[in-house]
C-alpha cells in the first residue's frame, strides 16, 4: 500500500532532483529511481564518479583511476587519490552562521558557528600535536555527544591520525576490550555526567580504563558535571595554540575505528577510511536524507553508534547538527520533539521503539509544536511496522518517512528510502544508490518474493578498509565473504518486492526454520505485538540435531494490567496460526518483565538463544551494551 507517492515537483525541489538535472548536463538521463539505481551499480566509475564531482569532493593529488578491479574483497578505491575528510567538514558555512546546537542534560545548550567551528578545530589540532599525535597515530574518545567531541574527531582526522570513541556510560572492561586493540596514544574522558536526573560519576572507571591502556601517553579530561580528574590535561590546555591545516591522506587511509555491538562475541574493530565515508555520506545525505546548506539534522545518538559519525557527516553538506546528550525520554516522551521545534530541524531521526512509543501513548507532535521546517523523518535500527508507517504518514501529512537498514560494517544505509521513491506502508523503499543489495537463497542464486540472505553484489566505497589486527585479512573474510564467494553476506533476511522495495525480516543467524519453513523474526513481532496486552517481544528457536521442528519459545512483555492466562495464550496462538501459518505457534510462551535489547534498540535474539543453550552471561554479551541491563537480569530470572 502506498501511502506517500512520488512528489510531482521532486526534480525541482530536492538535492536528488538537482543531482538528476546535473546529470542530464552530462549526458545522462534517467526515468525514475529504479533507472538511476541501476545504472549506479553497474557503472561504478560513471556514478562514484559524479559523486565525486557533484558535490565537489577535492583531491590534492588525483586519482589514476575510479575502481580498476571491483573483485570483492580488496577492492581499491580511486588509487593514487589523496583528500582529507575533516577539510570537507568544515568547508561550508559562513563564520557566524550555526554549524553545532548541543543540547544536555549536564549543562546549558551551547552553540557554536562555523567560524568558531574551525578554530576549535585548528586548536585542538595543534594540541593533539604538541602530544606528540601525528599520521596514523590512535586517539580514543570515552566521551559523549558533545560539541568538544566533535572538534576533537575532526582535529584527529585533519592531522591523518585515527579516530575510536566509546561513549561514558560503557563500563571499565568493554572500553578496554575496544580501546585495547588499537592501542591508542592519547585518551579523552570526562569525569562524569547526568543522565535525566541522575549524576553518574565515571572517576573509578576512567582509571580503570587507564590502567587497562598501557600504551596511553597522554589524559585530556572535558569539564562536564561536578567533577574534576587531577593529573590529566584540561580542555582548554588542549587549544591554547592554533595550527590550521589538514594533512592529505590516501583515499583508504583510516579515519577512524568503529566497534561491532559486542552482542554475539568479542568486538570487531571494523576500519574505515576517509574517501570511502566521505563520498558515501555525501551521497547518503545529499540524495537520500536531501541535506543541504541551511538545513539541520537532529539525530539522537550515543558516541557508541555508527549513527553519531553519520550525523557529524551532516556538516559535509553544509548542514547544521544537533547534538543530544542525556537520557533522550528525559523529561518526557515529547523531550526530542519540543528539540526539533526549537532547532527548525529538517531532518529528524528516530528509532522506531521511539516512534512506536510515541504511537501507543497518543501523542501529536506535529499538533502540539512547530515542526513546519521537517521535511524528512528518518527511522533505523530495527524494523518499524506497518502501524508505524501510518502513524507518521497520518501525524506528518508532509513528511517523508525514511526507513532504512544499514550498519556499522558499511557506516551507512544498504537499504532505505529518498524523496525519489514512493513510501509504502511497511516496508522500506529500496537498496540504497550505489549498493547492489539483494536477497540470495542458500545456493547464492538472487530470489524476489521470498525471504533470503541480505547480500551486496558489488563493491561501495565505505565497505571496511578491514578489522584491526587482522593482518591475514582471514577474519575479514570469514565474517563477510566466507558464505557467498566474491558477494557481500551481512547477515540479515531480506524480502525484495518486484518493484524492488524491502522487508527486513531480522537477522538472518536467528531466522526461524520449523519443517523447512522459513519466517523472519521481525514478521513474528508484528503480529504478536499488534495484540493490546503485548508490549514486547522476543522469539527464538532452539533447533534439534535431527533436523526436526525444535523448540520454538515466546517471551512476552505485557502491559500493566494484562495477564498471560490461558485466555492470552490461546489469543497469541490464533494470531500468529491465522497470520503466519501452524508451523509458527510456539512450544512455549512465557511472561517477562522486560525484553533485553542493545543500545540501538535491536532485541538480543542471538544472545538469548545461546543463553537458553546453557552459555555463561560473560561469554555472550557485554552487559554495557544493554540499553537496560536490569532487562536481562530480570529475563534470566524467568528463562526457565
Amino acid at each position: 500500500m502506498i501511502l506517500r507517492p512520488v512528489a510531482p515537483d521532486v526534480r525541482e525541489t530536492t538535492e536528488i532532483g538537482r543531482y538528476l538535472s546535473w546529470l542530464e548536463t552530462r549526458g545522462h538521463a534517467f526515468d525514475g529511481y529504479a533507472d538511476l539505481h541501476r545504472w549506479s551499480v553497474t557503472d561504478l566509475d560513471g556514478f562514484w564518479s559524479s559523486i565525486k564531482d557533484f558535490f565537489g569532493v577535492r583531491f590534492p593529488t588525483p586519482a589514476t583511476a575510479v575502481v580498476p578491479d571491483r573483485r570483492m574483497p580488496g577492492t581499491e578505491w580511486f588509487p593514487g587519490a589523496t583528500l582529507n575528510y575533516a577539510e570537507h567538514a568544515l568547508g561550508h558555512g559562513a563564520e557566524d552562521e550555526v554549524a553545532v546546537i548541543a543540547y544536555s542534560q549536564t549543562r546549558e545548550r551551547t552553540e557554536l558557528t562555523w567560524g568558531r567551528l574551525r578554530d576549535q578545530v585548528a586548536r585542538a589540532r595543534a594540541g593533539l600535536a604538541r602530544l606528540g599525535v601525528g599520521r596514523g597515530d590512535r586517539v580514543a574518545a570515552y566521551l559523549p555527544n558533545i560539541p568538544e567531541t566533535v572538534v576533537a574527531y575532526l582535529a584527529v582526522a585533519s592531522l591523518g591520525a585515527i579516530w575510536a570513541s566509546c561513549a561514558p556510560e560503557f563500563g571499565a572492561r568493554s572500553v578496554v576490550d575496544r580501546f585495547g586493540q588499537i592501542e591508542p596514544k592519547v585518551l579523552l574522558t570526562v569525569p562524569g555526567y547526568r543522565y535525566g536526573a541522575k549524576d553518574v560519576d565515571r572517576r573509578t572507571e576512567v582509571a580503570a580504563i587507564r590502567a587497562g591502556l598501557p600504551t596511553v601517553e597522554h589524559v585530556v579530561h572535558v569539564p562536564y558535571g561536578d567533577h574534576d580528574l587531577p593529573g590529566t590535561l584540561a580542555w582548554d590546555g588542549l587549544l591554547t595554540e592554533s595550527t590550521p591545516g589538514f594533512e592529505p591522506v590516501g583515499f583508504a587511509h583510516p579515519l577512524c575505528v568503529l566497534f561491532s555491538s559486542g552482542t554475539t562475541g568479542k568486538p570487531k574493530a571494523i576500519v574505515h577510511g576517509h574517501g570511502g565515508i566521505l563520498l558515501e555520506h555525501l551521497k547518503n545525505h545529499g540524495l537520500s536524507w536531501d541535506l543541504r546548506p541551511g538545513d539541520r539534522i537532529l539525530w539522537f545518538s550515543t558516541t557508541a553508534w555508527m549513527m553519531w559519525n553519520a550525523l557529524v557527516s551532516g556538516l559535509l553538506t553544509g548542514a547544521s547538527i544537533v547534538l543530544i546528550d542525556g537520557n533522550p525520554l528525559h523529561p518526557d516522551l515529547a523531550w526530542q520533539w519540543r528539540l526539533a521545534a526549537e532547532t527548525r530541524a529538517t531532518l529528524m531521526g528516530a528509532s522506531p521503539g521511539f516512534l512506536m512509543a510515541c504511537r501507543k501513548a497518543g501523542l501529536d507532535p506535529a499538533a502540539e509544536y512547530d515542526l513546519s521546517a521537517l521535511r524528512q523523518l528518518g527511522a533505523a535500527g530495527s524494523p518499524l511496522p506497518a502501524e508505524g508507517f501510518h502513524w507518521v504518514h497520518e501525524r506528518f501529512p508532509g513528511v517523508l518517512l525514511n526507513v532504512g537498514s544499514g550498519g556499522t560494517d558499511v557506516c551507512s544505509g544498504i537499504v532505505q528510502g529518498s524523496p525519489l521513491q514512493p513510501v509504502r506502508a511497511g516496508e522500506i523503499s529500496g537498496p540504497c544508490l550505489g549498493v547492489d543489495a539483494q536477497a540470495f537463497d542458500e545456493h547464492g542464486a538472487p530470489v524476489v518474493g521470498e525471504l533470503g540472505e541480505l547480500v551486496i553484489a558489488a563493491p561501495m566505497p565505505s565497505m571496511p578498509v578491514g578489522f584491526w589486527g587482522d593482518g591475514s585479512r582471514e577474519r575479514y573474510h570469514e565474517t563477510y565473504f566466507s558464505t557467498y564467494p566474491g558477494i557481500w553476506r551481512h547477515g540479515d533476511w531480506v524480502r525484495f518486492g518486484p518493484d524492488g522495495s524491502c522487508v527486513i525480516a531480522g537477522r538472518s543467524d536467528a531466522t526461524l526454520n520449523r519443517g523447512g519453513v522459513r519466517l523472519g523474526t521481525a514478521e513474528f513481532y508484528a503480529v504478536v505485538e499488534e495484540l493490546p496486552e503485548i508490549a514486547d517481544s522476543l522469539v527464538v528457536h532452539l533447533e534439534d540435531a535431527a533436523g526436526g521442528n525444535g523448540d520454538l519459545r515466546l517471551f512476552v512483555a505485557l502491559h500493566d494490567g494484562a495477564d498471560l492466562d490461558d485466555a492470552l495464550r490461546r489469543k497469541i496462538t490464533a494470531a500468529l496460526r491465522g497470520a503466519l501459518s501452524p508451523r509458527h505457534v510456539p512450544d512455549a510462551i512465557t511472561a517477562v518483565p522486560a525484553i533485553p535489547r542493545n543500545r540501538t534498540g535491536k532485541k538480543l535474539e542471538l544472545p538469548v538463544k545461546k543463553l537458553l543453550r546453557g552459555a555463561p552471561v560473560d561469554e555472550v554479551v557485554g552487559r554495557d551494551v544493554l540499553a537496560d541491563p536490569a532487562a536481562l537480569d530480570a529475563f534470566l530470572g524467568e528463562r526457565a
